[in-house]
């Protein structure tokens, strides 16, 4: 997260998915101002904005999956960037300019240290070539009145060049071995003073990291310190940014004091012309924003859409009432409800104690049940309840007295219930019996999610899909597909089709027709599995998600990997697609109009009046 300079309330927040959000109003409300590349998988970690040229932006990203990025230069205020030839391809994880020469910048990649002597047209590793120590470089800082001097934190120890590169120290006296080094921060008045943080706690050192000396009050379990952050205006002010939230010392770094939130944070903004306000960029939560130099904190989200929603939902009883369920936000996740078709939202998690959302699902009654990380809840009065009670009765061999004989006969008993606190794949509350899969297996209920009764099936759990119509119910795992004709009592595998080497989802649909979302693309059966039909014409494989809307009479259709949806008439196996220009994880109808859960866009709504596409039979 940056400003521009002299503009505080100007903000820029990379995201992970090559997207650049701006905000104009201090960060109280953002809009997509970039797109980098023709990708959407670049960790837009680093953004600055030149000091003497504000029209010139940088941007430098990597890719999670393997060594790549790049640096993106903008010089006319981020209307369109150009990729920098120099650092083509480089997994650039550090980045900064020089307080004193603004026109040198440094570059922190896996590869080494880079520098750039002309404002990033050129560049010149000046890391040794094929170092092995001088690599994988996550933080780079550097001197304030001296451009020939720059510290570069790596995986495993600190750096140190007083002439450039041309020479490089290990500046590892007090700091643990094989320390990753994520954040250098130097005071910008006395620049022999120095913080680093590493896996292994915080340091400072006062003479140029000639001695570190590690500084007590970070707990072990929040070591993993991502970001330091100096208050412009008070430099014995330092904000720590944690896997466990956000510390603070008031004192130079003699102590350090929790602040919260319960959040992951990647970056640390203080505002230079208001000290007391403060904001965060974290990991799944958003943009969190303090005014009171972070006792508390607020979500300013608005605009800014990179939430992970795993589960969407339109309520039966009201179609303008909204439910989406998202995942790795803990107390700033959970379930969110909108009463007006999505124009806006409201958390509503109160009992879901920071848990994943992965399926909703509503009863013909209307009560709202979703399917978490931990467990089942249902929705009552504005709080989550668990309804997770497990009440399973087992065949037990008994002894018995019979005609004086004494025999062994099998008898039913009732097993002591016990919580189920697993992760919840899918829900169905549709059929005669309810029906859940998750990672311990397959359960029913018959008296409205009071109790569950179930577990592994076939030797196995990890059902991820499972679907109902009337005492018929299917649940599929990625290999096969298990069938009940009577209400979960008893299962029995069911033949699939040969071609078919993995099943995400399985529905069926009002006739009872079964349908299967796979990664070879769409089959049903009208007999059970004895035989089966492939949509052949349908261009889309890999589909990981596939819902039947009974309104419209259509099996919905989406992939993780696409931005189209498909939507197939299940009466004459004709179909229609869209697109929406974006990934999508899941789709839902509300009223013929379509809904998206993106992967990472939040939710979308199909345009007012879009006509879908003919697709051939």
């Amino acid at each position: 997260m940056t400003a521009v300079p002299g503009h505080p309330e100007h903000l820029y927040v990379g995201t992970t998915n090559s997207l650049i959000y701006e905000s104009v109003d201090e960060g109280k409300s953002w809009r997509q101002f970039a797109h980098l590349d023709n990708t959407d998988d670049l960790v837009v970690d680093h953004i600055l904005v030149d000091r003497s040229d504000t029209s010139t932006i940088y941007a430098a990203a990597w890719k999670f999956d393997h060594p790549d990025g790049g640096l993106w230069i903008s010089h006319d205020r981020g209307r369109t960037f150009v990729e920098s030839r120099g650092l083509h391809g480089q997994s650039i994880r550090a980045f900064a300019q020089s307080a004193s020469a603004p026109r040198t910048l440094i570059a922190g990649t896996l590869k080494g240290v880079y520098r750039s002597t002309d404002a990033g047209a050129n560049w010149e590793l000046i890391s040794p070539p094929g170092s092995k120590e001088i690599h994988e470089v996550e933080s780079i800082a550097i001197d304030p009145k001296n451009p020939e001097i720059i510290y570069a934190g790596t995986w495993h120890l600190p750096w140190k060049t007083t002439d450039g590169g041309e020479h490089w120290v290990n500046i590892k006296q007090g700091v643990i071995d094989d320390s990753d080094v994520f954040s250098i921060i130097l005071d910008p008045h006395h620049s022999s003073t120095a913080y680093l943080s590493a896996c292994s706690g915080i340091y400072k050192t006062e003479n140029g990291g000639g001695q570190f000396h590690k500084i007590q009050g970070i707990p072990a379990t929040a070591r993993r310190t991502r970001v330091l952050h100096q208050d412009p205006s008070n430099r014995d002010t330092v904000y720590a940014g944690t896997t466990e939230g956000l510390y603070k010392t008031t004192d130079a770094g003699r102590t350090f004091r929790h602040m919260g939130p319960e959040v992951i944070i990647n970056d640390v903004f203080v505002d230079p012309s208001d000290p007391d306000h403060v904001i965060l960029a974290t990991d799944r939560s958003g943009i969190l924003s303090s005014t009171d130099g972070g006792a508390t904190f607020d979500q300013t989200n608005t605009g800014f859409h990179e939430r992970k929603v795993e589960a969407l939902l339109v309520d039966a009883n009201s179609s303008s009432r909204l439910y989406a369920g998202v995942v790795n936000d803990k107390t700033y996740g959970g379930v969110f409800v909108s009463g007006d078709s999505g124009a806006t939202w409201k958390q509503m998690a109160d009992g879901l104690d920071g848990r994943d959302i992965f399926v909703l699902s509503q009863s013909a009654d209307g009560h709202i049940f979703a399917g978490t990380n931990s467990g089942i809840f249902t929705l009552a009065d504005d709080a989550w309840q668990p309804a997770n009670t497990i009440s399973n009765t087992d065949a037990k061999a008994m002894p018995e007295v019979l005609h004086g004989k004494q025999i062994t006969v099998e008898k039913k008993v009732k097993e002591p219930t016990h919580q189920f606190s697993g992760r919840v794949f899918a829900l169905d509350l549709s059929g005669d019996a309810w029906a859940a899969a998750t990672t311990s297996g397959l359960y029913t209920s018959k008296d409205q999610g009071a109790t569950w009764q179930g577990g592994m099936v076939m030797g196995f759990g990890d059902y991820t899909s499972i679907t109902s119509h009337g005492t018929d119910i299917a649940a599929a795992r990625y290999s096969g597909v298990l069938y009940s004709h009577d209400a979960g009592q008893n299962w029995w595998p069911m033949g699939v089709p040969t071609a078919v080497t993995h099943i995400y989802r399985a529905a069926f649909s009002s006739d009872g027709t079964l349908w299967i979302g796979t990664r070879e693309g769409v089959y049903f059966t009208r007999d059970k599995g004895k035989t089966w039909m492939w949509i052949h014409r349908l261009p889309l494989v890999d589909v990981s998600d596939l819902y039947y809307d009974a309104k419209q009479n259509k099996v919905l259709v989406s992939s993780r990997t696409s931005d189209f949806i498909y939507a197939i008439d299940a009466s004459n196996l004709s179909w229609t697609w869209r697109r929406t220009g974006y990934k999508l994880f899941l789709v839902r109808s509300n009223g013929g109009r379509l809904l998206a859960a993106s992967i990472d866009q939040g939710v979308l709504a199909e345009p007012e009046g879009q006509q879908a596409q003919a697709g051939q039979q």
